[in-house]
């Protein structure tokens, strides 16, 4: 484990990567942010003993981001999770990876609620899918959108949509 984290969290981390031999891919801090790099494989379960077994109760964010043309990124898609030990105001950043050609991780809806619609934002702005999803579909473009805008490769002015989709105006509106 890296030195540089406080021994709470080293001990945290070290509880886990005895759990789930070779889950852990590397730890990581900066400025008080400590990150937990697991396997995509391992991810549920690890997220899962985190809260049952380390109190981490509370998920604050799900989201993702795009690694293509990142210098040294090995990984094409990146998910994270930030979990919150409300009683001891502990908090670490769970960060794993998906790749082309079809994205996909395990859901956590079944762990935290609050995923749903975190997730379901994901995979309506990179296309990573959650295994397990109650209701995966797009939750802030139109159903009949096509294409992912946060990826990378997606056009900056877009592929021509606009033109699709009725204008509205203000009072429409």
């Amino acid at each position: 484990m890296s030195s540089e984290l406080p021994s709470a969290i080293a001990a945290i981390f070290a509880e886990v990567g005895a759990a789930f031999p070779g889950a852990v891919d590397k730890t990581s801090a900066f400025r008080d942010n400590y990150r937990l790099h697991i396997h995509p494989e391992q991810v549920h379960k690890v997220l899962g003993h985190l809260k049952e077994r380390q109190g981490f109760g509370m998920l604050v964010e799900l989201s993702g981001a795009d690694y293509l043309q990142y210098p040294d990124a090995s990984d094409r898609y990146g998910v994270w999770y930030v979990l919150l030990n409300m009683d001891t105001g502990v908090r670490i950043v769970v960060k794993t990876v998906a790749n082309d050609p079809a994205p996909a991780i395990d859901s956590v809806v079944d762990l935290w609620e609050g995923a749903n619609w975190m997730e379901r934002e994901v995979f309506d702005m990179y296309g990573i899918e959650f295994h397990g999803h109650p209701d995966l579909r797009r939750i802030l473009l139109p159903d009949e959108f096509v294409g992912y805008p946060l990826r990378r490769d997606y056009p900056m002015r877009g592929k021509g949509e606009r033109h699709n989709f009725p204008v509205l105006t203000r009072a429409e509106g």
